[in-house]
């Protein structure tokens, strides 16, 4: 009986132990529209964004190689990150992951640079002079996914968009990867389906994307692949203009285009 109350207590710890990992409350997520503030420092400035009194840190600015891509002065932006619990950088709470999108429509009021100060640095060595060892903007990204051996079967690729944006610089390294792979696929045929994203905001509503996005988006995919040798008839276009519904979790991936390389 001793030995069976011990077993008990010992399974009842660890019970209590992994409670809560599994059942553990779920990250915080912020998604809001604001503008973003420049804050400089001694190395690359820093990109905030304010919401409801608190400020929160999105990245910093670099260059293309880099995974973050900073919003414009001028312009207010969609704002959807999980608050951390790292450290504070620039004065603002870190959102990681976060992803950024600028919106359309022009704000002047959005202009806020703020001078570096002593207290905000940013462990960042600038590149020495010379060509930058990052990823160039038309180069396929360096850890690829694609099958390196034949055969070569049916494959999606998703491009993800900002709001009511179309196709970017960034996007650039993604479409040669599905140039390059539709090249090796014998009679490929590419599914081209584009989406009208919407996200949940932190204070209930829903920001939707215009009409007509999806269609466009598909449309600007079809031409680009045109334009590099691709028949249009090889090409068939999908969009949905019904906006995908939103809960606030990862809605910005509404906001995208699948490209299905099929044999």
């Amino acid at each position: 009986m001793t030995a069976m109350r011990s077993r008990l207590i010992a399974l009842a710890a660890l019970v209590a132990v992994s409670a809560p990992q599994l059942g553990g409350q779920a990250p915080k997520r912020v998604n809001f529209v604001s503008c973003p503030i420049v804050q400089d420092t001694a190395t690359v400035p820093c990109w905030l964004s304010a919401y409801e009194g608190q400020e929160y840190y999105l990245g910093i600015q670099t260059d293309i190689s880099a995974d973050f891509d900073p919003p414009y002065l001028g312009h207010q932006v969609l704002v959807e990150g999980v608050v951390s619990d790292e450290p504070r950088i620039c004065g603002g709470v870190v959102l990681k992951p976060v992803v950024v999108s600028p919106l359309p429509e022009l704000d002047q009021s959005c202009s806020v640079i703020r001078p570096a100060v002593p207290q905000f640095t940013v462990p960042f060595a600038p590149r020495p002079p010379g060509p930058s060892g990052g990823r160039l903007a038309f180069d396929p990204p360096p850890s690829s996914s694609v099958d390196l051996k034949p055969p070569y079967g049916a494959r999606s690729f998703e491009l993800f968009y900002d709001f009511d944006m179309l196709v970017m610089g960034r996007h650039s390294g993604m479409l040669t990867e599905i140039f390059n792979y539709a090249q090796k696929v014998p009679g490929a045929r590419l599914r081209v389906a584009a989406g009208r994203g919407s996200t949940k905001l932190s204070n209930g509503k829903v920001l939707t994307e215009r009409p007509g996005i999806a269609k466009a988006r598909a449309e600007e995919i079809v031409e680009l692949f045109q334009g590099a040798g691709v028949s249009k008839s090889a090409m068939q276009l999908i969009w949905r203009d019904d906006p995908e519904s939103a809960d606030g979790v990862d809605d910005w991936r509404s906001r995208r285009v699948t490209v299905r390389v099929e044999p």
